[in-house]
């Protein structure tokens, strides 16, 4: 296909561009295409029937073209909010300059094909760690404001709020009324879910619906759900359906709830318990008070029962009376030491006085020193030799002494 110059000289007339754009867009060929039904146009007489296909995820749809022959030779009829695949050809109507699928083939997703879908995101998001219990946050005990996504006026937005009301009148909530079926649920659900965990008042967040088959419930087992879920900073608490439901979201949320009631029971703490709780703990505080006291006292009477402070002097008097008692012995035994070195000194000296030399010049003896002639000291003479004829001696008696001169010496006969 061959292109003018396009410029403000020589704009291009609208058919020319609807043909240019017809042109690219059938170049595409035919697609399947899968998606959720919704604004289902068909009458009898109609050669063609018009149908809105949506994402499922995202608020984007695709209007699409079909024979109204294909529609009524369906073996289900369709209705709106159907999953299913179709098989179509882009087509753009350049004379209207409407883009859509002209559609050849229409089919059901199937309920087990959906439940494999959803076991196989299980498994994927598992692998990845968006259903570990490690990563999962706690509840807050007492939450500031409680924000709830859920349809308007449903029963399970009344059940949490009636609930939560009969066992916390101060709880305070932020409800955010979504889609919980059908296209826009996810889309809806998200923005909600974004929009309270930006609010920094609400400090849980919880998602409910009631009960249904697969197919309304399959909303919270968008893949997109999960992972906005997964990265919120508030967290949140997933009440769709009924005890046996279980959306791949009851995995994902940081807490799972059997029913919006279980929800309301999980986040918001019941006033009369925790009164009861709050009066059993300051009995169990005041008893343990009372046994810690009484333990003490016990203690207290004990230490004050022990000698030593029954009667602080006692053990000073007890040390003074030993210290008088060794003073006592000290002396005792230093008299006796005393009267027997006493008596030893006694007997030597009776000893010296009966073997000195005064005894002995009693008895008649004496005791002769010869006086040298220089002056010197006088020795006592044991040898005639000491003293030769003429030599100064003295005598020394008992009583007295007597000074004499040798007249003769010798040796003995």
């Amino acid at each position: 296909m061959t292109q003018s110059v396009n410029s403000p000289e020589a704009p291009w007339p609208v058919g020319k561009v609807n043909d240019q754009v017809k042109g690219w867009i059938e170049k595409l060929g035919f697609l399947w295409v899968e998606g959720q039904l919704t604004q289902i146009n068909i009458k009898p007489t109609w050669k063609l029937s018009y149908l809105t296909l949506r994402d499922v995820e995202q608020q984007k749809s695709v209007q699409l073209t079909c024979p109204t022959d294909l529609v009524r030779n369906l073996p289900t009829p369709l209705k709106d909010g159907d999953r299913v695949v179709v098989y179509g050809k882009p087509a753009f109507y350049a004379g209207r300059g409407t883009f859509s699928l002209w559609t050849t083939d229409i089919r059901h997703v199937g309920i087990g094909e959906l439940l494999a879908r959803i076991e196989a995101l299980r498994k994927q998001l598992t692998a990845e760690g968006l259903t570990d219990p490690a990563r999962k946050k706690p509840l807050p005990f007492l939450p500031k404001k409680v924000g709830l996504i859920t349809g308007r006026g449903s029963a399970a937005e009344r059940d949490v709020l009636a609930v939560s009301q009969d066992r916390w009148p101060a709880v305070q909530f932020r409800v955010i009324n979504t889609a919980v079926q059908g296209t826009g649920t996810v889309a809806q659900v998200i923005d909600a879910l974004q929009l309270l965990d930006a609010d920094p008042d609400v400090d849980v967040i919880i998602i409910a619906r009631g009960g249904g088959s697969v197919e309304d419930l399959l909303p919270f087992s968008e893949e997109a759900l999960q992972r906005a879920v997964a990265a919120a900073h508030t967290p949140v608490v997933s009440a769709i359906g009924h005890e046996p439901d279980n959306p791949v979201l009851d995995n994902v949320a940081d807490v799972r709830a059997a029913t919006p009631t279980d929800a309301a029971k999980r986040v918001v703490p019941d006033v009369a318990i925790e009164y009861d709780r709050i009066a059993e703990a300051r009995g169990r505080m005041a008893a343990a008070l009372r046994g810690w006291v009484e333990r003490e006292r016990r203690g207290v009477a004990q230490l004050r029962s022990r000698p030593v402070l029954a009667d602080p002097m006692r053990p000073i008097t007890v040390q003074r009376e030993e210290v008088s008692r060794l003073q006592q012995l000290m002396r005792r035994n230093i008299q006796v030491l005393l009267d027997r070195e006493t008596s030893r000194v006694s007997a030597l000296r009776s000893q010296v006085s009966a073997l000195g030399p005064a005894a002995t010049l009693a008895r008649g003896y004496s005791v002769v020193q010869v006086l040298p002639r220089d002056g010197s000291e006088a020795e006592v003479v044991t040898s005639y030799q000491q003293a030769p004829p003429g030599a100064q001696i003295r005598v020394r008696v008992g009583d007295g002494s007597l000074s004499a001169a040798v007249l003769g010496s010798g040796p003995s006969d």
